[in-house]
């Protein structure tokens, strides 16, 4: 199957009988062929009704702006839907911000170089100079924007400046904390990557934390970035199991190995429109 002949939609609405066949019958009237879709409802009486489809576009017989037009009139507004339509071959633009640690951005750009991330990463930017020869090797562009103690709003202003209408930011590990003014701006288009499985062991030092402790199990946390420091909607996690045999330095390369496959995963199904976000929440239709 062609990917650029795919197109998804998303919808979240109040559950009631109908749903599935009115939108099935919409799609087969205008020439789409579905083939996937998948759907969850929070209660069947007076619920809250999650869908994603795709569908092929090749055969259809209006635009997608008449598509759509239509859809809204004769479907969603019927079911009271949120909903959005976003075809596989309008990328999403992507920017990566990082420090220091190398491990979840590589990962990243070891996967969009393996035609594995349905994306184009525009940039990576930095408030350090260290990672340049790396990201320059797969030809991704490194901006280096330093984070001056009383200069944060600044450096903020050159990253928005560079970031423009980017669709999609990354926190691979960058060690600063966003003001909501920054934050505001993407909306549910900004994923961090937590090192630790949230909501514990936040702050500093998770792993030092997590082995005086004695845990027998560390993880990763990928989450939506709102005002409200890692509080957001988590998107994805897991889990490694270790024991009293394990040293710091060994909980941190386990945890090292969550994080960079937790946040692959994360920025995957976000390209993927596989995520609707209600309250601080999320559906996950992976």
């Amino acid at each position: 199957m062609q990917s650029d002949t795919t197109a998804r939609l998303l919808i979240t609405c109040p559950d009631r009988p109908g749903i599935v066949a009115a939108v099935s019958n919409f799609l087969f009237n205008h020439g789409a062929n579905i083939t996937a879709l998948d759907q969850h409802s929070t209660d069947p009486e007076g619920g809250l009704f999650f869908m994603r489809l795709e569908f092929q576009t090749p055969h259809l017989d209006v635009s997608r702006e008449i598509l759509e037009k239509a859809f809204a009139e004769r479907v969603a507004a019927r079911f009271e839907m949120n909903w959005r339509i976003a075809y596989a071959a309008d990328l999403k633009k992507v920017a990566i911000l990082v420090s220091k640690y190398d491990h979840a951005l590589l990962e990243l750009l070891w996967r969009h170089s393996n035609r594995e991330l349905p994306c184009t990463i525009t940039q990576v930017i930095s408030n350090h100079p260290d990672l340049r020869p790396e990201v320059e090797r797969f030809g991704i562009p490194y901006h280096h924007v330093p984070v001056e103690k009383d200069r944060k709003e600044e450096a903020e202003a050159q990253i928005l400046h560079l970031l423009g209408d980017t669709d999609l930011v990354v926190l691979a590990r960058y060690m600063q904390i966003l003001t909501p003014q920054f934050v505001a701006r993407y909306p549910h288009r900004i994923i961090n990557i937590h090192h630790s499985f949230l909501p514990a062991f936040v702050g500093a030092n998770p792993y030092k934390q997590a082995y005086m402790r004695g845990v027998k199990i560390i993880g990763a946390t990928a989450h939506y970035v709102t005002e409200e420091l890692d509080q957001g909607p988590i998107i994805e996690q897991d889990v490694a199991r270790v024991s009293h045999r394990h040293d710091v330095a060994d909980l941190v390369r386990l945890g090292r190995d969550l994080e960079r496959n937790v946040l692959a995963r994360a920025v995957q199904w976000h390209l993927e429109d596989r995520i609707i976000v209600y309250g601080n929440k999320t559906v996950v239709f992976s």
